[in-house]
């Protein structure tokens, strides 16, 4: 990395964005740390950090926010040295352009047919050189890119480095015979041609694995369940996400695909509500009896982020024909239920967004029933002594 190049981006009292997912460009910490405490009063900005951040130092900013929790955060999130702005991801955009509009904006790229692209994720990235950020570049194998959309703007662009290095490996916990069944009792609820969306990891990996219709992928994280339902046969199209994280066969797979596009469009609520069917199939890490989600927070410590989940509920929620919000939940976490009488986090997707609840107990359809009826009908789906779950 030529250091002079980035620390001439780096000036007083600016504000600094570092690219996210699996292409995070983590190799750059430990300098980005020590320009930044030199210049003073510099600012930054952190979205979903998927693996740790060795060389991290957050006291050398004045101020460090992230619009995603969880994951490599979490220790920081939790100690107070780094800051979670909760929102949605699709007004994301308006904070980009505003409140948290960056400077300069630290992010992998490769070199495509028509000049150079994000690598792995485009998810906020696109929006925040739409904002006016300068993209410091750091050059990733042209292999590993999947970016959907046009090329960065040459006259926003200064290459600073070259990092050979792949792309975060992620090994998503494996599914368990609670998935499983789950995901038996979620896959007739799903069409012929439907979009889908699904979370990653146990649960959504089942959902995909034992789809037996051909559907679209429409989805927040592409993960190795996408190819292995194409290699089935049962994939219509190309993907469509923010993000891209995985294996080292699933970067393969998807090296030279269009796939990956910014959050302006995957989140865009008219092109959601339009076209075939979308249906979005939610998690939660608890839920309460009126149907509201928590996807943030348990004990006091932060697990995830709000992201996408609401934007995808709604437009699920929303769409007049063959639309469905899903919420399929084991009803244990651990030792814990995850039905509980007050959520120990702030709600992160309303309950009237959701349609239709599963367990592996069975299936509750919420369309239509008051308050009273949803308590009932959700309260049906977990043993009546939650210690014999």
């Amino acid at each position: 990395m030529r250091g002079t190049e980035l620390s001439d981006l780096i000036g007083r009292g600016c504000r600094l964005a570092l690219g996210d997912g699996a292409g995070m460009p983590v190799q750059v910490l430990p300098e980005l740390c020590r320009r930044a405490r030199e210049a003073g009063d510099v600012r930054l900005l952190l979205g979903w950090c998927v693996g740790s951040l060795d060389g991290f130092d957050p006291t050398a900013f004045a101020d460090v926010r992230t619009i995603m929790g969880g994951y490599g955060l979490r220790t920081f999130l939790d100690e107070g040295s780094v800051r979670y702005v909760p929102a949605r991801m699709h007004t994301v955009l308006k904070l980009l352009r505003g409140a948290l509009r960056p400077d300069v904006l630290v992010a992998s790229i490769a070199r495509g047919k028509l000049g150079w692209y994000f690598t792995t994720e485009v998810a906020w990235q696109r929006a925040a050189v739409d904002a006016g950020a300068i993209v410091a570049g750091i050059v990733r194998p042209e292999r590993s890119t999947c970016d959907g959309g046009p090329p960065i703007p040459e006259e926003r662009l200064r290459i600073i480095g070259e990092d050979a290095s792949a792309p975060l490996i992620v090994a998503w916990p494996e599914a368990g015979a609670v998935h499983r069944a789950i995901a038996d009792r979620v896959t007739p609820l799903i069409h012929e041609g439907s979009r889908v969306q699904v979370g990653p990891g146990p649960q959504g990996s089942a959902i995909l694995d034992a789809l037996h219709v051909p559907v679209r992928i429409d989805t927040g994280i592409i993960t190795d369940a996408v190819p292995r339902l194409q290699g089935r046969g049962l994939m219509i199209g190309d993907a469509i996400a923010p993000y891209l994280v995985g294996s080292a066969a699933l970067y393969d797979w998807a090296s030279g695909r269009k796939i990956v596009f910014g959050v302006e469009f995957t989140h865009d609520q008219a092109r959601l509500q339009t076209g075939a069917p979308f249906v979005s199939i939610l998690t939660a890490l608890e839920v309460d009896l009126d149907g509201q989600i928590n996807v943030e927070a348990v004990g006091g410590s932060t697990v995830a982020g709000i992201g996408g989940q609401p934007d995808y509920a709604f437009a699920a929620a929303s769409v007049l024909q063959g639309g469905l919000s899903i919420l399929a939940v084991p009803t244990r976490n651990g030792r814990h239920s995850t039905l509980v009488d007050r959520l120990s986090a702030p709600v992160s997707t309303p309950a009237h967004d959701v349609d239709v609840l599963v367990t592996e107990n069975g299936v509750s359809d919420l369309r239509g029933l008051d308050r009273k009826e949803r308590r009932r009908a959700i309260a049906a789906l977990w043993p009546a002594d939650p210690a014999s779950a």
